[in-house]
């Protein structure tokens, strides 16, 4: 089999990165070892930024429901302060109610559409690359795509999207320095058959699902009708070795020493373990194969930053993985890979440390000070604002790269429309707001010149090159050419 680009992972980051590459005319082959999807909540809503990388590709709309909109705000370690990203200048202010397990079917559906091959049940056993390209051999056991055997798939490139335990990290022998893990936690899909009254019911700030009662320090939510995810672990830190499958009898303890003996497990629909560990790789290209999402990064799994990491890994390497095929790309643009999203994860890491020492005041009696000073700041408005925009993404902003678009309301010769829905392609975007044209040479297949007016404040600007992910690349005011910018981007 022949593919340009492996994609090892059928997750959210590799199939968000499958179909970026769809979208630029590149084939993909995903290649993931479980046989059918996983059916556990994990993550349960996307952060303000992640919906708008998903608004630039048209996905956001299909995959949002009534309760989409009751999310709740934004929060930093759980603690009771609203996280107010209106100061952003988003359409976005909240996280969005979208279930990973959703997110992932919806991907896999259009890869589908588009003839992307999403192999099931193939676990990869081997990587070797060369001078020319990258072999995976695979194993399959009978499942819905093959028959029990083995085989190989020949790419340019093999991008690792293949979760923290990474089968392609260990296989290359790619060091995954950080931290060891200091607590041992389970995320749990579950009924109750019955409930006490200290059982949160209904939508509303994440502080009020959090409880910290009989030794146990215990998140409790709502993720549907009479359906709760409950994540819990000892406030000692202590617990089973995360291989070890999660027994009904341990969440019912945990249940009961948490809302007391009136709060009784109904049915447990799938559990897992998780920890506090927190490692990146140093490098997120090792030749022709690139990490992204949990291959390249883990850390506690605290605000959604996970699933929003992934993504907004794969939007950025998508479509410089296809420039390169194609031929356009600048001799630099795959290493701006690794030079602008390693220091994005390393920040997270960072800041998910913090949170899970403030979260679990059973390590320290001197922790619920902490809590409280810390509380106090985010009522600040600078403070609240600064913390806001890590948290949901909105800050971000590479070295040598401008902010990210905002989604402007826009009227064009076809009428109103807004920024993100010119993006939809995954090509760059050149918007004129003077009236004027302005020319992009022989990069017209890779960048779309728009013409528009609109109401809204840009800081003096008339003209924008916004690259693919989203993020400004030039403006008019910023004293160098416009022809620089376009070659430094699109060749």
């Amino acid at each position: 089999m022949r593919t340009e680009v492996i994609v090892v992972g059928a997750g959210p980051t590799g199939l968000m990165l499958a179909y970026e590459l769809t979208l630029a005319g590149i084939p993909a082959v995903v290649l993931e070892k479980r046989s059918t999807p996983d059916t556990q909540s994990r993550a349960g809503s996307l952060q303000p930024r992640t919906a708008e990388v998903l608004d630039l590709r048209g996905l956001l709309e299909p995959l949002l429901t009534p309760e989409a909109s009751d999310a709740a705000t934004g929060h930093f370690a759980t603690l009771p302060v609203e996280l107010d990203c209106r100061p952003w200048r988003t359409r976005h202010p909240r996280p969005v109610t979208v279930p990973q397990t959703r997110l992932e079917a919806h991907l896999e559906h259009l890869l589908t559409e588009r003839g992307v091959p999403v192999l099931r049940g193939h676990e990869v056993t081997a990587v070797h690359q060369d001078p020319d390209g990258v072999t995976a051999h695979w194993h399959t056991d009978a499942g819905p795509d093959a028959t029990p055997g083995d085989g190989l798939i020949r790419g340019s490139y093999l991008v690792a999207c293949d979760g923290g335990h990474s089968t392609v990290r260990r296989l290359l022998d790619v060091p995954f320095p950080g931290r060891e893990r200091r607590i041992s936690s389970v995320a749990a899909d579950l009924t109750l058959a019955s409930r006490s009254d200290t059982v949160p019911t209904g939508r509303g700030h994440f502080s009020r699902y959090t409880r910290s009662a009989g030794g146990y320090h215990t998140i409790l939510h709502p993720v549907g009708p009479d359906r709760y995810r409950l994540l819990f672990g000892k406030l000692s830190g202590d617990g089973p070795d995360h291989r070890s499958p999660v027994h009904p009898d341990e969440v019912r303890e945990a249940l009961h020493a948490a809302y007391g003996p009136d709060t009784e497990l109904g049915e447990l629909h799938a559990a897992s373990r998780f920890g506090d560990a927190a490692r990146q790789i140093e490098r997120y290209r090792e030749g022709r194969v690139f990490f992204a999402g949990d291959a390249a990064h883990i850390h506690m799994p605290v605000g959604g930053q996970g699933i929003n990491l992934g993504l907004q890994d794969a939007v950025n390497l998508g479509w410089k993985l296809a420039g390169t095929i194609h031929g356009w790309a600048p001799a630099d643009l795959l290493d701006s890979y690794h030079h602008e999203r390693h220091p994005v994860a390393a920040r997270v890491l960072r800041h998910t440390r913090a949170q899970a020492v403030i979260m679990n005041a059973g390590r320290d009696e001197e922790i619920g000070t902490v809590r409280e000073l810390v509380t106090d700041l985010l009522h600040l408005p600078d403070t609240n604002r600064y913390v806001a925009g890590m948290m949901s993404g909105l800050d971000l902003h590479y070295p040598g790269v401008g902010p990210r678009l905002i989604d402007l309301d826009l009227t064009t010769q076809d009428g109103p429309t807004r920024a993100s829905s010119l993006m939809h392609s995954g090509r760059g975007l050149l918007l004129s707001l003077d009236g004027r044209t302005r020319p992009v040479g022989d990069r017209s297949d890779r960048v779309d010149h728009v013409v528009a007016t609109t109401d809204e404040d840009l800081d003096g600007a008339t003209a924008l090159l916004v690259r693919p992910d989203g993020y400004l690349a030039w403006t008019d005011t910023d004293g160098t050419p416009l022809d620089t910018a376009l070659a430094r981007w699109f060749g």
